[in-house]
């Protein structure tokens, strides 16, 4: 990966176009993640809305053994996304160039650490698969949390629940038509490099899914090696330039 690039994606100056080429390419590793941490615990783990509905029923059901772990899922994500931030924040008073790259470090180092715990356990261990949950969760927190903040909440990438919604929502401004019985009244216009962004990440999500589970499915764990150099090669630039002493231009 080119060093200019790197650090514009992942460095403390930001522009637009490195948000949402981040965007991208955090969308890919958080569908990979949570399609291939299915198909390891059978639970998907980047977004809470399933959770917390399971938690709902279980509880109307009757089955309280497994509320304490949606419950600890649902709060590893919460502490996953205050990490991020207390990360980011921590970074930015010190003024290094790194304050968006210390969060994608820390999902690297776990994702590492979910990939050789897992090849080593029984994955039918039910202390092995809740431990797992709550740590996809927290790492999905964690990313949520940083696209968020570095974006200006313009981009979340661990879920495309929102991301549909809002395509459906521009294809329905692109298909509205004007009969000119209003002239006083503005257009409806579609906001088409956003509806480009949006296509993008769900695009970007849903490959990363359908990668994440093929290599989990025929490479088992050894699938979060990749993952985890992927995330390394975007933070690599800035975790240097701050150990060689390099300040950050910003704004």
């Amino acid at each position: 990966m080119p060093i200019k690039f790197a650090r514009k994606l992942t460095g403390a100056a930001r522009v637009q176009s490195a948000n949402r080429q981040l965007g991208m390419v955090l969308a890919f590793v958080a569908g990979a993640i949570n399609a291939g941490g299915f198909l390891a615990i059978h639970q998907y783990t980047s977004h809470m809305t399933g959770i917390v509905s399971a938690i709902a029923d279980n509880a109307v059901l009757g089955n309280t053994g497994t509320i304490p772990v949606a419950l600890a899922a649902l709060c590893a994500f919460t502490l996953g996304a205050a990490c991020s931030a207390l990360m980011i924040n921590f970074a930015r008073r010190r003024r290094l160039h790194s304050q968006y790259a210390l969060p994608l470090l820390l999902e690297a180092l776990l994702l590492l650490c979910f990939g050789v715990a897992g090849a080593q356990l029984n994955a039918r261990d039910p202390l092995y698969v809740s431990l797992t949950m709550i740590l996809l969760c927290f790492m999905m927190g964690l990313q949520n949390a940083l696209i968020t903040k570095l974006s200006g909440a313009e981009i979340r990438t661990t879920h495309i629940t929102g991301i549909v919604t809002d395509i459906g929502i521009e294809l329905g401004r692109m298909a509205y038509w004007h009969s000119g019985n209003h002239p006083e009244l503005p257009p409806v216009r579609a906001d088409r490099a956003h509806l480009a962004l949006l296509l993008g990440l769900a695009g970007c999500f849903t490959g990363g899914a359908f990668v994440g589970a093929f290599g989990f499915h025929h490479a088992g764990y050894a699938m979060t090696l990749p993952l985890a150099v992927l995330l390394l090669a975007l933070v690599s630039v800035p975790l240097v330039d701050d150990l060689r002493g390099r300040r950050p231009r910003l704004p």
